[in-house]
């Protein structure tokens, strides 16, 4: 008691269990004040029902705005061209020998844009038919959905090979559709993605003969000039860059991708 008693006349801090009843008491008194700070983020997902079926507030719809962009990324590389463009670049690169040139940015930026050239003509429809009545509140979003899918369907199932699709189907324990507008798409994007690995490496190989050749050729070439201690790499690497550079190379493999897809 006495040094208790000194303690404050001197002014000094209070002990340790007195510092923490005042905290305690403190973070008890702002409870209520972050409670009702939460309720207005509750109220934003209240259901509320109309005159023509139920609409949902504005916080509501900018969270499944903001879930459906994490999708995107997988939208863009299951059902677009940028999965037989990407295979191509890099096999194309693998070929000519260069480790790290074009860079893999490089090589993304080349994909993407060249997908979005490829997919003009789709994403054009899925404006006119679904996005723009959609916005301008002539069709309901599951509408808008569905007719945003007609166009997507239409382009992988012209690029999904038959035999992928009677593959999947089997898979799924699914019987025979009638018709291609009844394939599933659990169904449809996977094959669509397995004939795309396929007609990408098949790409990949053609590309890969010419440079093959060079490569044989200047082995030989080192083998019988008794040179085994250097690398062909070393000798071939600028004869491949001479030849892709002047037959225009980059024209011919952006040109090539671009018609391969049946848009």
């Amino acid at each position: 008691m006495q040094a208790q008693t000194k303690a404050l006349q001197t002014g000094r801090t209070p002990p340790r269990g007195r510092l923490a009843s005042l905290w305690l008491c403190l973070l008890l008194l702002c409870l209520p004040m972050s409670a009702q700070a939460q309720l207005p983020a509750i109220d934003a997902f209240t259901v509320q029902t109309g005159e023509h079926g139920e609409t949902y507030s504005l916080s509501f719809q900018i969270l499944v705005v903001m879930t459906l962009l994490t999708l995107l990324p997988a939208v863009l590389l299951m059902m677009t061209s940028f999965t037989r463009i990407i295979i191509v670049l890099g096999l194309l690169r693998t070929a000519l020998g260069t480790a790290a040139t074009p860079s893999n940015q490089v090589l993304l930026g080349l994909a993407l844009f060249l997908t979005m050239f490829v997919m003009a003509p789709v994403f054009s429809q899925i404006n006119e038919q679904a996005l723009q009545p959609y916005l301008s509140e002539q069709i309901p979003a599951e509408q808008a959905l569905q007719q945003a899918t007609g166009p997507m369907r239409n382009f992988m199932l012209a690029q999904t090979r038959e035999d992928d699709i009677a593959l999947f189907l089997r898979l799924a324990q699914q019987d025979a559709v009638e018709g291609p507008e009844n394939i599933p798409l659990r169904v449809l994007v996977p094959a669509f993605l397995t004939s795309e690995l396929k007609t990408a490496f098949q790409i990949g190989f053609i590309i890969f003969l010419p440079f093959l050749v060079i490569d044989l050729v200047v082995a030989s070439t080192l083998m019988s000039m008794g040179m085994i201690m250097l690398s062909p790499m070393i000798i071939s690497l600028p004869f491949k860059i001479m030849l892709f550079v002047l037959v225009d190379g980059w024209s011919l493999i952006m040109g090539t991708l671009a018609a391969s897809f049946a848009v």
